[in-house]
């Protein structure tokens, strides 16, 4: 976002009002991957720990989660450039 036509005051705003939403996304997709590689991964509960099994599963639920975040993420990132190429602003 190019922020240079605003006054200082005015890009601090909008800087916080970024880092807000970089804050709220972050923490959403942390419960998002917290409660899924939970429910899938962790079903004994006779220990407090993790078991080898589960703690190997919730690695590999937390990769593929993030892998597939980053991919969703940058294929709306092309699908979003190519609009703002077509859009008569």
């Amino acid at each position: 976002m190019d922020m240079s036509n605003f006054s200082g005051a005015e890009q601090a705003h909008m800087t916080k009002v970024i880092e807000r939403r970089q804050m709220v996304d972050f923490l959403q997709t942390y419960s998002k991957i917290v409660e899924r590689c939970f429910t899938s991964c962790c079903n004994d509960f006779t220990s407090k720990t993790l078991s080898s099994k589960e703690e190997t599963c919730v690695m590999s639920c937390t990769e593929k989660f993030m892998k597939h975040s980053e991919r969703v993420g940058a294929r709306f990132a092309e699908l979003n450039a190519g609009a703002w190429h077509y859009c008569a602003c």
